[in-house]
């Protein structure tokens, strides 16, 4: 759908199209708004741009304006996060764009608010990630610890800045804005080089002043030595672990995906529609892929659905393994990090891409191309059943459609993947793959917090948490949520031969019961439900939230690991909507106390949870015990969830699947 806005085109005086009120910033938005803070606050070039994004109109403006109740679009606002290192500062802006901003009009641009934001630490910016290299590489304390490993050629040393939790006294946001850089050690210029770690040896960085601030080196372990690296040029060399002497497989036979006419869906200004499906696709900076307004036939089920939140524990606490306890998301911005994507390589198909526009520093736009790809599969049987009787058979075939992404957050890589289904389903699931954050260990030595995956080296045992916000909708906003266990009753006269069971229904009323425990050997789930809209049958429609891959936190409560990141207490929270809640460890999670903002702080108002706009935080993740098979590259882990109709329909909604056609199926 494309709005209008009373603007005259200056070539042809025709009306501009206004960008829809979800649509992603473009480059000429994002430049615009910098511009207007740079020119409305006199802005040094000590002052950096940490975030420009699109700060999202209320839900219920958005409604409105696309029902025809208000006939006046919402503002078009943009936050921006700002670090002034000279002041060692934080500062907010908003900025209303001018109606003609998105094709590049820049005047009228308007900053409306402007805040320092006290005690804060923003996220580390991209040119201070890179930065962080060279600045260790020329501190001498931190030379002459490489010196005594037995290293000279510096150059070829690898620094990645991992974060800097609050673990440890000196390092809260008030303290200094720090990262933690680790080192490993190439052998040349193309070798993977995480396959030779400095163990023992942590620098700290101030970002402010990009100065090296603090060495601690606990004693030499041995760098080893074996190669580990997984190019084709390189799998045959005899160093290397594994060795494949005969080189790349040569029984592969090529195989190509190709639909004569073309892709069932279409693609328009971020505007998905895929069969009964449509939707908007949206990208942040912080977020990366964001889905907006999930329909099913014009019926709504999700107003938004985003990676709210990412958590990496480490459970080794050795002395350079214990500060791996990153917030990738939050510290560093998976949108920033997202990769341009390779037909044939990341998406096979026929393929449809769109670019992620994000900020640079100075307050520019990057554009990143072919950020997320968007195409069919074929997903084996829909349905089948065969009249034993007759020998008539009917069988349909499911196709899905894939809506992703891949980020890369230093080491490791993760694949984000939405998939929607004609029977109305809807599956997340995240792809871990990428190089172990590794150690190394001296010959002999078998580790308590891992697994050795080469000599000399091992992986610690690590957990990867993922939350997803998802503000539901289904049929409207006015919902409410069930907790659903499926619960044996008792021997007795109602149930004789003890076979009986029941879905046992709890609703969540208010804040007061957000936080939710996950049951999976009783199979619970979370039913999302409109009171106010029945099926066919009578019964109120909803869908229901599946957790898959739940998993426990091994952070002890109390402790600092565990405040650091508070959602993973429970694998579900409900929350009433609030435009400004969108995090769930809030807006600034790099060296918090941890605690004091995010969802443990959003339920403490004891908002009502009955027959209003729930927002749903569901967290899954895994348990990572390293394998020997993991190395030098894991193979892809999935983990996710699966959101199902539950009374949204009547009956089977892919019934009307066509019959697959051709010669390849006969009844």
């Amino acid at each position: 759908m494309a709005f209008l806005v009373d603007t005259a085109d200056a070539g042809t005086g025709s009306p501009v199209p206004a960008p829809h009120p979800l649509a992603p910033l473009t480059a000429a938005e994002i430049e615009t708004a910098a511009a207007a803070v740079k020119r409305s606050k006199g802005l040094k070039d000590t002052a950096r741009f940490v975030y420009v994004s699109l700060y999202e109109p209320a839900k219920h403006d958005v409604i409105a304006f696309q029902n025809g109740t208000t006939a006046t679009a919402p503002d078009r606002l943009v936050k921006v996060v700002l670090r002034e290192r000279a002041e060692r500062a934080t500062y907010e802006a908003i900025v209303r764009l001018p109606p003609g901003a998105a094709a590049g009009e820049a005047g009228g641009a308007e900053v409306t608010q402007f805040n320092r934001v006290p005690g804060v630490q923003p996220s580390v910016m991209l040119e201070e990630f890179l930065a962080a290299e060279d600045i260790v590489r020329k501190d001498p304390r931190w030379q002459e610890a490489m010196r005594k490993r037995g290293v000279e050629d510096f150059d070829l040393c690898m620094i990645d800045p991992w974060s800097t939790p609050n673990v440890e006294p000196g390092v809260g946001p008030t303290d200094g804005r720090f990262v933690s850089p680790l080192t490993w050690v190439r052998s040349d210029p193309s070798d993977n080089g995480y396959a030779h770690p400095v163990e023992n040896l942590v620098t700290r960085v101030d970002l402010d002043t990009l100065t090296v601030v603090k060495v601690e080196d606990y004693g030499v372990v041995p760098i080893p030595q074996k190669s580990a690296n997984y190019s084709t040029a390189k799998i045959s060399d005899p160093d290397n672990v594994p060795y494949f002497p005969d080189g790349p497989r040569t029984d592969v036979k090529p195989f190509d995906i190709v639909q004569h006419d073309g892709p069932s869906f279409t693609v328009k200004d971020n505007h998905l529609s895929w069969q009964k499906w449509d939707l908007r696709i949206g990208f942040t900076p912080r977020e990366g892929l964001v889905l907006h307004q999930i329909n099913y036939a014009g019926r709504s089920i999700i107003y938004r659905a985003s990676l709210s939140e990412m958590f990496v524990p480490y459970g080794d606490p050795s002395l350079t393994q214990y500060r791996k306890l990153v917030l990738d998301e939050g510290e560093y911005g998976i949108g920033l990090l997202t990769n341009s994507l390779e037909l044939g390589c990341d998406c096979l198909g026929e393929i449809v891409y769109l670019d992620g526009v994000v900020n640079d520093n100075d307050g520019g736009a990057i554009v990143l191309p072919n950020a997320i790809c968007l195409h069919e599969e074929d997903h084996g049987i829909a349905w089948k059943h065969t009249d034993f009787r007759t020998g008539y058979a009917e069988v349909r075939r499911m196709r899905r459609m894939v809506i992703s992404s891949i980020v890369t957050v230093g080491n490791y890589e993760y694949g984000y993947y939405w998939y929607l289904y004609q029977d109305g389903s809807i599956e997340y699931e995240v792809k871990l793959s990428g190089v172990i954050s590794n150690g190394a260990i001296e010959d002999g030595v078998k580790p308590d917090y891992g697994t050795i995956v080469a000599p000399g080296v091992y992986g610690p045992h690590h957990q990867h948490f993922f939350n997803m916000r998802l503000d539901m909708a289904v049929d409207g906003t006015t919902n409410r949520v069930y907790e659903v266990t499926p619960t044996a009753l008792p021997p007795g006269p109602g149930n004789p031969v003890g076979n009986a069971w029941r879905a046992e229904e709890v609703l969540i009323e208010d804040e007061t019961m957000a936080r939710r425990e996950a049951d999976p050997l009783a199979g619970r789930y979370w039913k999302i439900v409109n009171e106010n809209v029945k099926n066919e049958l009578g019964q109120p429609v909803a869908y229901k939230l599946v957790p898959e891959h739940t998993i426990k936190s091994f952070a002890h409560p109390g402790s600092a690991v565990a405040k650091r990141a508070g959602f993973i207490a429970n694998p579900l929270w409900v929350t009433a909507y609030d435009q400004d809640e969108v995090f769930a460890t809030g807006d600034y999670p790099n060296q918090a106390e941890g605690g004091a903002d995010g969802l443990p702080a959003f339920v403490e108002a004891g908002r009502s949870l009955t027959d209003t706009d729930v927002v749903l935080w569901f967290t899954f993740g895994t348990n990572h015990v390293v394998r020997p098979e993991d190395w030098p590259v894991m193979p892809v882990h999935p983990i996710g969830f699966r959101l199902l109709p539950a009374g949204f329909f009547v009956g089977n909604p892919s019934l009307d699947n066509p019959q697959p056609g051709g010669d390849h199926c006969h009844h």
